[in-house]
């Protein structure tokens, strides 16, 4: 079966162009007319000028691992891709919906997890699952948070994939609670693509995602310990060599908040304070892109240099709200990620409107022996892996990457899940090659604090190799401007 392509009714084998002749889909079509009317010299000095100026503008991100020729640490652009992703609006209110529930039940989930344990005493979540997990926080136990929200700022990864029919499914690919990144992409490709092609917006009807730093400011001001009329507000980054470092210091200048790092920081008397040029200033909120592992050396590493002892004693307090809240990690593992639609059905009583991708748990006698004899057309994955590593893709690995990685599994079943390799959605991405299509997944950014809101749309990510289904920036994907169209 050939992948679900966004834009025509019919993809190429090859990937090398479209079908001849294949329809054009409705909400592309004003897109598709235009499109074609565009001179190559032009798309190209267009590409070249968009690079320029995420260069000149610092929007990289650094590569753990990688080294240039004289040793030093590399910084790479994301590539960016001219060509949109379009959804109709119909497709995003559902999708919206989907989010809305899910985001609620996992908020749910941790709540209960940290208090009553309610869905671990009923037995749907096996509580060794959680207890033993090595993202599960003791030190939360017993934590009342602001609206009980543990994840305020969720990154849910969404792909789509043909059916029996060959129409497009969404599915859930994975749920991001920690500290999801990526959503400074989603507004430097919309503010990139205004500039390059104007007339576009005058003649498309796409719903805005400029106020999303409104919408993030709002959410974490709405977080804040109670009684406080004017919560301050800070980005806590661990600093400049960070892979996210220019999002973290981009959400803060459109915020207008403090970016600050764990050095700024103090705590006295179980309040946690800035250093400023005026003497210290109390903080309220912080906006953390730091791993729980890092935030205080009294609570967790005590090597660590990137957090603030003593932050975790004012945040049990109730004298600081962390956004995500530390802990979080124990709902986005992969091995909890199964467990997602029987949360939604626990807690809220509904079906999921967001299928899950099929998931088989190696710590299952039977599931392990299903994928140890069907690893060369499965997906198997680290619980903990991110980033695209920790990863096999059955179906474009070697026989010996196999064995290997069947040798990890048979020591450690319970440190990996295996799902179907899913032909992931392709859309019409400019390639050095001319048009051709690639495979794309989305992850929409989910805002929860006294409601649930988002941007419409997300960030787009695409693989930009043929043929490839990892569309991790740090495995060579790039972006596109994700367009969700107004009736």
């Amino acid at each position: 079966m050939h992948p679900f392509d966004e834009m025509y009714e019919a993809v190429a084998q090859s990937a090398a162009s479209p079908v001849a002749g294949a329809a054009v889909r409705a909400h592309y079509r004003s897109y598709a007319s235009w499109l074609a009317g565009q001179d190559d010299t032009l798309m190209r000095s267009r590409r070249d000028e968009a690079e320029l100026i995420f260069r000149r503008v610092g929007i990289t991100f650094a590569v753990y691992g990688a080294k240039d020729e004289d040793g030093s640490g590399t910084e790479r652009l994301i590539p960016f891709d001219l060509i949109p992703r379009i959804i109709p609006a119909d497709e995003w209110r559902e999708m919206r919906r989907g989010l809305v529930q899910r985001v609620t039940a996992l908020n749910r989930f941790l709540h209960d997890v940290y208090h009553d344990q309610e869905i671990l005493k009923a037995g749907v979540v096996p509580a060794e699952q959680v207890l033993n997990n090595a993202q599960y926080r003791p030190i939360m136990q017993g934590v009342d948070l602001p609206n009980n929200v543990y994840s305020s700022i969720s990154g849910i990864d969404i792909v789509r994939a043909a059916d029996d029919q060959g129409k497009g499914v969404y599915y859930v690919l994975e749920d991001n609670l920690r500290v999801p990144s990526g959503v400074s992409y989603m507004l430097e490709n919309r503010k990139m693509m205004m500039r390059l092609f104007p007339s576009l917006f005058a003649n498309h009807r796409v719903a805005p995602v400029a106020h999303y730093p409104d919408l993030l400011l709002e959410t974490l001001r709405a977080s804040s310990p109670a009684g406080i009329a004017a919560p301050t507000v800070v980005v806590l980054t661990p600093g400049m060599y960070n892979s996210a470092y220019f999002e973290h210091a981009f959400l803060a200048q459109q915020m207008g908040v403090e970016l600050v790092e764990g050095q700024d920081l103090f705590v006295k008397e179980d309040f946690v304070y800035m250093r400023t040029t005026r003497g210290p200033k109390r903080v309220d909120v912080i906006y953390r892109r730091v791993d729980d592992d890092f935030m205080d050396p009294e609570a967790f590493r005590p090597d660590s240099s990137l957090g603030c002892a003593g932050i975790m004693r004012a945040y049990r307090a109730g004298h600081v709200t962390i956004c995500n809240a530390v802990g979080t990690g124990v709902a986005d593992d992969k091995s909890i990620y199964p467990y997602v639609p029987k949360m939604i059905e626990f807690y809220l009583g509904e079906k999921p409107i967001l299928q899950n991708v099929p998931t088989y748990m190696c710590r299952e006698p039977d599931s392990l022996k299903y994928v140890l004899a069907n690893m060369k057309d499965l997906v198997v994955k680290e619980v903990h892996g991110a980033g695209g590593y920790g990863m096999l893709v059955g179906p474009a690995s070697t026989q010996a990457e196999i064995e290997e990685f069947r040798q990890a599994v048979i020591a450690r079943p319970d440190g990996y899940i295996a799902q179907p390799t899913l032909s992931l959605s392709s859309c019409p991405t400019y390639v050095e090659s001319g048009i051709a299509p690639r495979h794309i997944d989305l992850r929409p950014f989910v805002l929860s604090g006294t409601e649930v809101q988002m941007a419409p749309g997300g960030l787009t990510r695409v693989a930009l190799k043929e043929g490839s289904l990892v569309v991790n920036s740090s495995q060579g994907g790039g972006t596109k401007d994700t367009w969700i169209l107004e009736v």
